[in-house]
């Protein structure tokens, strides 16, 4: 089964795909979405839109998982990722990619155990479950791998 994983964002869109054999996940791909500050933002969302139609055309996976939407403390990105979140459900509805929605704290908790793990735990249970050393520099892309990870971890 190929996952999408997917960690939404204005600024950056982290992705990953992952194929899981029912026992074991390995890493097939992952990048990211990258727009310009200063842009407008409909200009952004459509720069999304058309990346992320590129990588689900390309990729074809059977299922996405992406990270849900969670009140925020900096209130003013809040908007901007829902609307960057939006264009990613669109893309995926329109290819009819089962989507799977899992909050930072349920990715955590899958992964490693506690649900207010930090970043480092996430990581390194990510390392450990890929069987490698290496991961993407990019945080928005290791977290879009913990999220194709944890998907599946539900599968059964």
């Amino acid at each position: 089964m190929k996952i999408l994983g997917i960690d939404p964002g204005m600024a950056i869109v982290g992705y990953s795909l992952v194929d899981f054999d029912g026992n074991n996940c390995t890493l097939l791909s992952s990048g990211s979405i990258q727009t310009k500050k200063g842009e407008r933002e409909s200009s952004r969302l459509l720069e999304i839109y058309n990346d992320m139609h590129t990588i689900v055309e390309e990729f074809k996976p059977d299922a996405a998982a992406i990270e849900k939407l969670f009140f925020v403390h900096n209130q003013t990105t809040v908007m901007p990722v829902a609307h960057a979140r939006g264009v990613i459900l669109t893309v995926l509805e329109k290819f009819g990619v089962p989507i799977y929605e899992y909050t930072p704290m349920e990715v955590k908790k899958v992964l490693t155990g506690y649900g207010r793990a930090d970043k480092k735990e996430v990581e390194m249970m990510v390392k450990f479950s890929l069987n490698t050393d290496n991961l993407p520099k990019l945080d928005d892309t290791v977290d879009a791998i913990a999220i194709a990870i944890c998907h599946s971890r539900n599968v059964n």
